[in-house]
């Protein structure tokens, strides 16, 4: 019975979310320009902030919901199997880990090619920030070709 209003749930959520973001996007792909950029140069669509508030809106309640559904998955199975709940809270810890990891390591040269405006972020700090998550990208979608393969070499094993 819960299984049923967990999947019920998820899937309007993904249907609204989608059906939004379809909005979304069709405004911005055909709903007009805004005043261009650099006389007339750079394509400025008109939609581009509504755009970028609902990939910050999404962002943020994934954010969100990562963190509750964690802290909540914590706490259920701390009650049952303390073990799996510490190795949960392990997961958390080395993924924080790896923020700041990739962070420490993170380059702190500034850009010679950036425009008058876009100088603001051309700072120490959001380019440890930019690099820290190309990083964190690249070795998660690394460990996950690894669990792919590893995966399915087992399988391939086993039977």
């Amino acid at each position: 019975m819960a299984v049923t209003k967990i999947r019920r749930l998820s899937n309007w959520i993904l249907i609204v979310s989608t059906l939004v973001t379809a909005v979304v996007l069709g405004l911005f792909f055909f709903g007009g320009d805004g005043e261009p950029y650099n006389n007339g140069e750079l394509w400025n669509p008109a939609y581009t902030s509504l755009l970028l508030n609902w990939i910050y809106i999404l962002f943020a309640l994934t954010i969100a919901a990562t963190l509750v559904f964690a802290v909540w998955q914590f706490a259920s199975k701390f009650k049952t199997n303390p073990r799996g709940a510490a190795l949960g809270l392990t997961v958390i810890v080395l993924f924080a880990g790896l923020l700041y990891l990739t962070y420490a390591v993170g380059d702190v040269t500034p850009l010679p090619i950036l425009n008058a405006d876009a100088q603001v972020y051309n700072v120490p700090f959001w380019l440890k920030i930019t690099d820290m998550w190309l990083f964190s990208t690249y070795i998660l979608i690394g460990l996950v070709v690894i669990a792919i393969l590893v995966g399915n070499v087992k399988r391939i094993i086993d039977k």
